[in-house]
């Protein structure tokens, strides 16, 4: 006899799979990591080098950035490195992600999940370099400017990692706005239009997560805020899109069918 679903060993030899599977995309998620981090290794140097940039291009001529701890100069650029390969990893993360909830979504669902995962990928990358390259020297650039005079910036290697690495996840999480926008929307949970309505408060919003996502500055908020204001504005746009696509879909089920017998 066959087992079917209430039967409470099939149940239990489901479950256990499952353990097995997710254990599994774990384990691969975790080799990823660490393979990346392998060969970022031997240019742990180098990396930190090119993250330091933008604070070395801002320092006064004969400053330097400095490490206050005796181990700091060897074990920080690795904690770089080991983050930088989680970043590279994070499309195949997600994709084991993807792929140990796939046989479990419908396939206009499964259709729908993949598109977003890469879309989101693509979007925390690019939040990342808007951080790297547009938010980094303008920041960089005031802090060491209104130094007070007879203060030389000297900035230690370990503290600038905590700070850029926050940024880079603060940006690269706001620029998943979009997405949720029309997530948002697809759910059910919001129209478009609501959310016109709310724009105000969608842009106070904006500077209060700034507030909280950066540093106690405001022009590391700002940065932060306008960005995500114009993100909110583009996945407002795609929502309409797809809010209309959704609403003509119920009217073409909706319509009865014509019957020529009569």
């Amino acid at each position: 006899m066959s087992k079917n679903a209430s039967d409470p060993n099939a149940t239990g030899t489901t479950f256990i799979s499952h353990l097995v599977e997710l254990r599994q995309r774990m384990m691969r998620s975790v080799i990823a990591v660490l393979g990346i981090f392998i060969i970022c290794a031997p240019f742990a140097n180098t990396l930190y080098e090119q993250l330091a940039a933008p604070l070395m291009a801002a320092l006064p001529e004969g400053n330097s950035m400095i490490s206050t701890e005796p181990h700091g100069p060897f074990f920080v650029p690795f904690k770089f490195a080991f983050a930088f390969a989680f970043g590279v990893a994070i499309p195949y993360l997600l994709y084991q992600m993807w792929a140990f909830i796939a046989p479990g979504l419908y396939k206009h669902e499964q259709k729908t999940v993949l598109p977003l995962l890469v879309s989101s990928s693509v979007l925390f990358y690019l939040g990342v370099a808007f951080a790297y390259f547009v938010v980094f020297p303008v920041i960089f650039a005031f802090f060491t400017g209104t130094a007070p005079e007879g203060v030389e910036v000297m900035t230690d290697i370990n503290s600038y990692l905590s700070f850029v690495l926050k940024l880079f996840f603060a940006f690269g999480i706001a620029f998943e706005v979009p997405i949720a926008t029309v997530l948002l929307v697809k759910a059910g949970a919001t129209t478009p239009e609501s959310l016109s309505k709310k724009r105000p408060y969608i842009i106070v919003g904006a500077f209060v997560v700034g507030m909280f996502l950066t540093p106690p500055d405001v022009f590391s908020q700002t940065m932060l805020a306008i960005p995500v204001w114009l993100l909110f504005e583009i996945g407002l746009y795609f929502s309409k899109i797809t809010y209309k696509k959704k609403i003509k879909k119920q009217e073409e089920d909706d319509e009865p069918e014509f019957d020529p017998t009569g």
